[in-house]
């Protein structure tokens, strides 16, 4: 299988070009493609992952139909069949991959929910025992598992730069104190749902991010859902706190870069071609557990 990294083929001109989505407007809707393309650290690899954008799409559909009684969400359909006869030659390109949703205005802020001590929340800790903001017991081991569920929101980086993780006034300055409570309530609500029902998968969720968004005046959850590309996921029957946890999502792939010398901007190294085909790996065994 070779990877789609990009969407010239389409017969109407891009909308806006995401590190891994191409959405283009279709009458007054959006329809987002998910590529295989990858970024790491803020940055777009050369190489795509054959197969990654069906499993972004197939998750995201499924995790919008699980949630949908905590938000409402943008999605319209996965039908490709759906959209107007000028796609008709591309259709066949687009199926599996793309979902056609309501036209938001997104929020300007990245909402993540963090249940355990990682990534860029473990490093935040070892310096001043916080994230974000948030004061947390001292003597926490990495990987281990929070008190209760914390938001830790971050600034949305333009492609090349790096997002920021942010405390909770910065975002009540940003959109004012209800909607960002609400955003909080609503990211954590939905971490418990995706942790519950990955937990019945064998799945930590380790932490996760969320996008919202504005359609018609009612705030909805937008882009994508618990996916390996906003998503931490740790094999239940192999955790143990203290070290690194087995990762089953892109976690694999900034581990091994994190190995190289390379200074996270562009260019980025090249990927070997194993390497590419443990990421894609990883991405299918996620799917096939979740989806069953």
């Amino acid at each position: 299988m070779e990877a789609m990294t990009n969407t010239d083929f389409m017969p109407i001109p891009i909308f806006k070009k995401g590190k891994v989505r191409d959405i283009y407007e279709v009458e007054d809707n959006l329809l987002i493609i998910s590529t295989d393309r990858v970024s790491a650290f803020d940055v777009i690899l050369n190489e795509g992952v054959p197969g990654k954008g069906g499993v972004l799409n197939s998750l995201t559909e499924f995790w919008f139909e699980k949630t949908a009684d905590i938000i409402q969400n943008h999605f319209i359909t996965c039908d490709m069949n759906e959209l107007p006869g000028e796609f008709d030659e591309v259709k066949h390109l687009l199926q599996g991959r793309s979902m056609l949703v309501y036209k938001a205005d997104p929020f300007p802020v990245e909402c993540v929910a963090r249940g355990y001590l990682a990534g860029s929340g473990w490093k935040e800790y070892k310096k001043n025992n916080t994230i974000s903001e948030i004061a947390l017991p001292p003597g926490l081991e990495q990987a281990e598992q929070l008190p209760a569920p914390i938001f830790t929101p971050s600034t949305k980086a333009e492609i090349g730069e790096h997002d920021e993780n942010i405390g909770f006034n910065a975002v009540v300055k940003e959109l004012g104190e209800s909607v960002a409570r609400e955003i909080k309530r609503v990211s954590l609500d939905l971490y418990r749902r995706g942790s519950e029902i990955a937990n019945e998968k064998g799945i930590i969720l380790a932490d996760t991010k969320f996008e919202f968004g504005l359609f018609e005046g009612e705030m909805m959850l937008i882009d994508e859902i618990f996916t390996p590309d906003s998503s931490r996921f740790w094999p239940a029957d192999k955790y143990e706190p203290g070290h690194d946890q087995e990762n089953l999502d892109k976690q694999f792939l900034r581990d091994w870069l994190e190995t190289l010398d390379w200074d996270k901007k562009p260019p980025p190294p090249e990927l070997p071609e194993d390497t590419i085909r443990n990421t894609a790996k990883r991405y299918k065994y996620i799917e096939n557990i979740l989806l069953g």
